[in-house]
């Protein structure tokens, strides 16, 4: 597969300097200000978190920092924005 992330677009306008950042650049741009919530089933889940037991067919609300670092697994949406009540960080929807 071929990214034309690094280099100029075809209309010799450069692309957009974010878009030229690495993962590492990327993810240290929300650093420790922003979540990111998203639903996962447990099967996926158990291969992010190896250390704990999910019910395969169980959909969690999964809450990771900006490099990636899960910080909340939990079954309900509720218990999500419980949490974050008392956090200083902005949050971001995965779509």
């Amino acid at each position: 597969m071929y990214e034309k992330r690094n280099e100029q677009a075809d209309t010799g306008v450069p692309i957009h300097p974010l878009k030229s950042l690495t993962r590492e650049q990327f993810a240290a741009l929300g650093g420790d200000a922003v979540a990111y919530v998203r639903p996962v089933i447990g099967f996926l889940l158990a291969a992010i978190i190896e250390d704990a037991d999910f019910e395969p067919n169980e959909i969690y609300q999964l809450v990771m920092s900006a490099d990636g670092t899960p910080l909340l697994v939990t079954d309900t949406a509720e218990s999500v924005n419980d949490w974050l009540s008392d956090k200083n960080l902005g949050v971001a929807t995965l779509h």
